[in-house]
């Protein structure tokens, strides 16, 4: 009866833990993550500029060199590693866990008994043992696999997070150089525009003596000159401010920046964007968005496991003997072996709370990957939609600078023979100076709305 018994809750204990494999082995499935229309559009492409390296995407071997130096000094990256590093410390430590655990212990004992105890033996002895201790908690319902895979998928949410680190950095080395390009053409057609209005003023004062225009005609003209100059000093106050913040991303202290020209970038042209699943795997922080699930989902199936009871298993062997003399005789040698059975009965809660919030937090990594893998889609779209407005108009800028230089032309010498005023003058060189400001702006937005759809996309990192 009593050996039927033990047959059967040997058979419910196997029972258990066959069913409980079962449900905690099951891996986590990326199948319901939907990914159509991310990008608001239908995407065909069979390539994608995430897979380009950063040294074919770009064109100017200053910047690849910065580029290259960011990689190498950034103190921000640099760190991102460090933290990798402390990641993967904590996985091989977990990877340990489903091992046993051994120990050596060395002791000596005195005891000395009292008289009532002991009337008439001895009541004093010493003791000394050597022994190594092995324990081994049997991993019967998955916990501890459980806690290993979750492990793995925080380091590699890490890693992840080092690549995006490293996508960033690439995008803001390019973004703040492309700035400092644009600021330099736009304080080189300011300075050229204050060159041209001194000598507006030159012939207004001409014109004034021989009394085709009036003294408000040169005064107007010395306004206009000194309203162009007064932008030059916040130009290479911005110059210089956008040299610091491109120092400190490339790991140096603040200082001036040897660059090129902005005429002479050449803009990549195939904006190859793929389809919007590529995301999941090119695009760093859908990346460790998505590993924080996996890790979420471990820690839930772990916590599972609490609830039930817990193996374990534990030896020691050694040397013991009352007189240190006998210590390594072979009637020194002991050993023991003991098997025991943990199950949770009441523990204020802790196994049904623990479960409780995991899948709390299960829940809430879920709903963050779907944010980020929206947000990326977004990125996407908005990056692409910012590039064709650049492009449409560059086309149009360049029309209308076409025209204005014509306009200007044409004033000043309708001015010389009086058949146009002063002000049609002024206006038509202020309309030419903002249009070539803004021309360099739209080359600039171009040039960086490529950066941003590379960043998008998840490029730089491969």
């Amino acid at each position: 009866m009593k050996t039927n018994s033990l047959k059967n809750m040997a058979f419910a204990l196997l029972a258990s833990a066959t069913l409980l494999s079962c449900s905690s082995s099951r891996h986590y499935e990326r199948s319901s993550i939907n990914t159509e229309g991310l990008y608001g559009t239908t995407q065909t492409d069979s390539t994608n500029l995430a897979n380009e390296a950063w040294e074919s995407l770009f064109n100017d071997p200053v910047l690849k060199s910065l580029i290259a130096e960011g990689l190498s000094n950034n103190l921000s990256l640099q760190a991102a590693i460090e933290r990798v590093k402390a990641s993967e410390a904590y996985f091989k430590q977990s990877r340990q866990s489903m091992l046993p655990g051994i120990s050596a212990q060395a002791g000596h004992t005195y005891v000395r008994n009292s008289e009532s105890t002991y009337p008439s033996g001895p009541r004093e002895y010493n003791a000394a043992q050597i022994a190594l201790q092995a324990s081994w908690e049997i991993d019967f319902w998955g916990k501890l696999n459980s806690a290993k895979k979750a492990a793995y998928a925080d380091y590699l949410g890490t890693d992840a997070a080092r690549k995006a680190v490293q996508t960033n950095l690439i995008a803001n080395i390019a973004t703040a150089y492309y700035n400092l390009l644009a600021l330099d053409q736009q304080l080189v057609i300011t300075q050229e525009t204050v060159k041209t209005n001194a000598e507006l003023v030159e012939t207004m004062k001409v014109l004034k003596d021989h009394g085709s225009v009036t003294g408000a005609a040169v005064v107007q003209s010395e306004a206009a000159r000194y309203a162009a100059e007064v932008t030059i000093p916040d130009l290479e106050q911005q110059i210089e401010a956008t040299e610091n913040s491109l120092c400190i991303l490339l790991g140096r202290r603040p200082g001036t920046i040897t660059r090129g020209k902005l005429e002479d970038q050449q803009v990549h042209s195939q904006l190859t964007v793929g389809v919007p699943s590529q995301l999941l795997d090119n695009r760093p922080d859908v990346m460790q968005a998505e590993y924080a699930v996996i890790s979420a989902y471990e820690t839930t199936n772990s916590a599972k496991a609490y609830f039930f009871p817990s193996v374990t298993l534990t030896a020691s062997s050694g040397l013991e003997a009352l007189e240190y003399s006998d210590l390594f005789d072979a009637g020194s040698l002991m050993a023991n072996v003991v098997g025991g059975l943990t199950s949770p009965l009441f523990n204020k809660r802790a196994n049904r709370t623990r479960l409780e919030v995991a899948k709390a937090q299960q829940a809430v990594a879920l709903a963050d990957f779907k944010n980020t893998l929206l947000t990326a889609g977004q990125e996407v779209s908005d990056a692409l939609g910012t590039y064709q407005a650049a492009e449409r108009k560059i086309d149009l800028r360049k029309k209308q600078l076409n025209a204005l230089e014509k306009s200007v032309d044409y004033t000043k010498e309708l001015l010389t023979y009086g058949s146009a005023t002063y002000t049609e003058v002024l206006n038509a060189q202020q309309s030419y100076l903002g249009a070539q400001l803004n021309n360099v702006s739209d080359h600039l937005q171009q040039l960086t709305a490529v950066v941003t759809l590379y960043r998008a996309l998840g490029g730089g990192w491969q």
